[in-house]
């Protein structure tokens, strides 16, 4: 029994890699048909020593085939030849391997590096707040001023190219909304430095080439910057630019002359400029241009006595504008071509008023002037007023229509004052058809009177023709 036991115990290990190489698995084993022998080289074997070599075999096996691929998950085998792993699951891809921050030496609890705080990108552990740090005194490059340093935003000043490129959207958006504020506001947070005096240059300059209503703009602009964003003394080193630049200016705008006098004026009425600005100017001037503006400013004071505001020397925009204040300007500036006979005055005068939407009033006052007159000469200088606005498009179609409906639904009124206004108004709208002022419908709206025929005695049966 003895040497029984011990040719049970003592086992190739080359016999047992011969049983793990055998064709079936433990399963097929189980279940096939061909007996196998528990005969090795000619020692019994007993059956349970063989089974558990099978199994050991059969996981040795296993571990070679996975080997390559499960080397860096830091599995680890165990005596009897089981895959021990260490509880975390792994991406298999190998785009995962790169994107993990456990170790991949296999050592270690598996734990992130440096606790989560390490990658690119990655300031600390997410909650983390760092402290103000200390300035270490025997740090070699300590300095004992550092600590008593106030570190502030240092805006450099604007130069000349990069001032006029702010500032120019900058009125010209103000051109459109009017908010003075809201400019004052875009100043303060550039820095003008000595800029300051240029403000009012490129604002005066921009008006010379805009309407009445711009110019009127651009001195409110400048009175309520004066105090808050430029000086008085920025103020009159601005217009003393403005008078040396004056041939400059004249070149684009031929009235430059005047309307820097008109500027000078307004200032000196809205007080951002001295009494005595003008004054300080006399017999020093040898510029053809600044003798002009400031004879123009000098007249404009001593018309208003030099210290009354000047309100009025723009205008009003259109849309500021009362409907009575417009009636009466467009009458005087009738009246005024009557005398002087210049449409193109006329024609100028009519846009200064910046009332598109009103020139069908000037239409209205027109044919009335032709209707009260006399004469023929009304007759035909109003015709030709008319066709000199109609031609030029300075009065449009839309106007031209409202005009004529206008006089045609008041023309039995005007009729009690004026006698005859029927057949002179029908005369002068068949002339403006004539011309091309109106189309054939407005003129076949012209109404006309019933006439009363009678046959008097001892008129040889002959209709009168006169209206009553």
């Amino acid at each position: 029994m003895e040497v029984e036991n011990e040719q049970t115990h003592c086992v190739n290990p080359r016999d047992l890699d011969n049983l793990s190489d055998t064709p079936f698995s433990g399963d097929e084993e189980n279940g096939g048909t061909q007996e196998i022998k528990p005969e090795i080289n000619g020692n019994w074997i007993p059956a349970s020593s063989i089974n558990e070599a099978k199994i050991n075999a059969k996981a040795k096996r296993r571990l070679r085939k996975n080997s390559s691929r499960d080397s860096g998950r830091g599995d680890s085998v165990s005596d009897n030849g089981e895959a021990v792993k260490s509880g975390v699951t792994v991406p298999t891809s190998p785009k995962g391997k790169f994107l993990d921050r456990r170790s991949r030496s296999g050592k270690g609890r598996g734990l992130p590096k440096k606790g989560g705080a390490g990658g690119k990108g990655v300031w600390g552990t997410p909650g983390q707040v760092y402290d103000v740090e200390e300035v270490d005194v025997k740090d070699p490059n300590y300095d004992d001023d550092q600590e008593n340093c106030v570190y502030e935003t240092v805006v450099l000043p604007l130069d000349e190219r990069a001032f006029e490129k702010t500032l120019t959207p900058i009125i010209q958006e103000y051109f459109e909304h009017g908010d003075t504020n809201e400019v004052a506001e875009m100043l303060k947070d550039l820095h003008l430095g000595e800029m300051k005096c240029s403000v009012p240059v490129l604002a005066v300059s921009l008006a010379l080439e805009g309407k009445a209503s711009h110019r009127e703009m651009t001195s409110k602009l400048l009175s309520d910057l004066c105090g808050t964003v430029v000086s008085k003394t920025d103020v009159e080193k601005s217009f003393d630019r403005l008078l040396q630049e004056l041939p400059e200016l004249a070149l684009d705008s031929p009235r430059a002359p005047q309307l820097v006098g008109q500027f000078i004026a307004r200032a000196v009425g809205d007080g951002i400029l001295s009494n005595t600005y003008i004054d300080g100017y006399k017999g020093t001037v040898d510029c053809v241009q600044a003798r002009a503006a400031l004879d123009r400013a000098t007249v404009l004071l001593s018309v208003t006595k030099g210290g009354k505001r000047i309100d009025n020397v723009w205008g009003s925009g259109g849309g500021q504008q009362s409907v009575k204040h417009l009636v009466k300007e467009i009458d005087m500036l009738l009246k005024e071509y009557l005398l002087s006979g210049d449409v193109s005055e006329a024609e100028r005068c009519l846009q200064e008023l910046e009332v598109p939407h009103f020139h069908h009033e000037l239409v209205y006052e027109t044919v009335v002037m032709v209707l009260e007159s006399t004469g023929e000469k009304t007759f035909k200088m109003m015709l030709d007023l008319l066709k000199s606005l109609w031609t030029s498009s300075v009065i449009t179609l839309d106007q031209m229509r409202r005009g004529y409906e206008r006089i045609y639904r008041e023309i039995p009124d005007i009729n009690l004052d004026v006698p005859h206004s029927y057949s002179v108004l029908e005369r002068f709208v068949e002339e403006c058809f004539q011309a091309g002022i109106i189309s054939k419908p407005l003129r076949d709206l012209c109404p006309s009177r019933g006439r009363k025929r009678f046959v008097s005695e001892g008129d040889g049966g002959r209709f009168k023709l006169e209206s009553y």
